[in-house]
C-alpha cells in the first residue's frame, strides 16, 4: 500500500516544462562570492555522481542550469538561475516538485554547498 502512495505521488508531479517550473515560486534564494561561472562549474561538479549532465544556457546577467530528472531524463526537474551581482551572485532555485518532501535533496545540497569559496 505505502509503495502505491509512493508511486502516485512520483506520477501526480507529471511532467513540468521548464517554462511551468520557473512560474513556482523559489525553492531557495541565495548569494555567492562566486562569479556565475564559478558557481555553475562547481553546482554541476557537484551534481554529476547523481544527475545526468544539465543543460547550462546564457541567462540575462548570468547563467541558467536546467537539471534533468534522476530517472526520467527528458523532462527538468530543476532550474537554477544564476545572476551576476557585484561581488559575486545572486542564485534562484525552482524546482517541479519543491513542496513534495519526498524529492531527492541533491540539487539542494549542491546549490548550498557551493555559495562559499569552497
Amino acid at each position: 500500500m505505502r509503495l502505491a502512495v509512493v508511486i502516485l505521488a512520483l506520477a501526480m508531479t507529471g511532467c513540468a516544462s521548464v517554462a511551468d517550473i520557473e512560474h513556482t515560486p523559489a525553492t531557495m534564494s541565495v548569494m555567492s562570492g562566486k562569479n556565475p561561472q564559478e558557481y555553475t562549474e562547481c553546482f554541476v561538479s557537484r551534481i554529476a555522481d547523481s544527475r545526468k549532465p544539465p543543460q547550462i544556457e546564457s541567462h540575462h546577467e548570468g547563467l541558467r542550469i536546467i537539471v534533468p530528472h534522476k530517472f526520467a531524463s527528458a523532462e527538468p526537474a530543476a532550474i537554477v538561475d544564476i545572476e551576476k551581482r557585484s561581488g559575486g551572485s545572486s542564485i534562484k532555485l525552482f524546482e517541479s516538485s519543491g513542496n513534495n518532501p519526498l524529492r531527492p535533496k541533491d540539487i539542494q545540497h549542491a546549490v548550498t554547498a557551493c555559495i562559499s569559496g569552497e
